[in-house]
């Protein structure tokens, strides 16, 4: 049986897709997070930077998808300097607060890397 592959998964914006309409961003994030969770070929790592790193912050909608994830393994790695750009970094409810660094090592190792 071959070995799993190694997949990275990065979130740039605040929700999936690039419409205009937060609540239908909202809505992608949290049911493709669910499904992801539910599927049993879960990504090693995803990486948030930009916007993205509010959805790992007080209020997002997708906090307990990503809770879920992080109990099931994926590593969630959260972009410092994106925290500090939007002054969020005391409202982390989910992952690891890293650096650039650490997302570069993420995607040189990874099979695959996905940006939704």
């Amino acid at each position: 049986m071959s070995e799993a592959k190694a997949i990275v998964i990065l979130f740039t914006g605040n929700g999936m897709g690039n419409t205009e309409a937060q609540d239908l961003r909202e809505q992608l994030a949290i049911k493709f997070l669910r499904l992801l969770g539910e599927s049993g070929s879960l990504p090693r790592v995803i990486c948030f930077y930009t916007e993205g790193v509010k959805l790992v912050c007080d209020g997002s909608p997708v906090l307990d998808e990503l809770q879920a994830l992080e109990s099931q393994g994926v590593e969630l790695v959260v972009c410092s300097t994106c925290l500090d750009y939007f002054r969020l970094r005391d409202q982390v409810r989910a992952g690891i607060v890293g650096g650039m660094p650490d997302i570069l090592t993420a995607m040189q190792t990874a099979d695959s890397v996905i940006t939704v």
